[in-house]
């Protein structure tokens, strides 16, 4: 029998739809806005965000660095954002290759908090040091945001899925 996971008309399909697409726009903005501003010697400052690493590293030829944080900071979020938006609207039968990418889904979404410890590792690392200061930006916070609330809503469709 097919179905969709959740009536996409119901008070918890519409809530759920917006709250993915909310974490889409979330993800865009803490990606693009700046992270933390580094100030080292009080007159050198650089204000950083994810693209502009991105865009660093692949500038310098990192290129394990910039396929790590590329795939894990961009490519995974925006594919696990896209394929629940898919799971929760198009017909869904368990056992299908959306029940397997749900599964999957909820398996790896212990790391998506991985980002949010590296940049805040990298203030911990950052702020011990004397002659530097780190301010943090909003963007941070937005980043966090869309990972934390992807988290949740993976959770919630997965329950809604495995519910007896």
């Amino acid at each position: 029998m097919t179905h969709s996971l959740i009536k996409r008309f119901t008070i918890q399909g519409i809530a759920i739809n917006i709250l993915l697409l909310c974490s889409l726009v979330a993800l865009v903005i803490g990606v693009t806005a700046p992270l933390l501003t580094l100030q080292k010697l009080y007159f050198i400052e650089n204000s950083i965000s994810l693209i502009s690493t991105i865009q660093v590293l692949y500038r310098d030829q990192e290129w394990l660095l910039f396929s790590i944080i590329s795939v894990f900071s961009l490519c995974v979020p925006v594919i696990k954002i896209v394929s629940l938006l898919l799971i929760t609207n198009v017909e869904y039968r368990p056992g299908s290759l959306l029940d397997k990418s749900l599964s999957l889904i909820e398996t790896l979404g212990k790391w998506s908090m991985l980002d949010v410890f590296v940049v805040a590792l990298l203030l911990v690392s950052v702020k011990l040091g004397a002659l530097a200061k780190v301010e943090v930006h909003y963007g941070l916070y937005v980043f966090a945001f869309s990972v934390i609330l992807t988290m949740a809503l993976s959770f919630w469709i997965y329950s809604l899925a495995h519910k007896k």
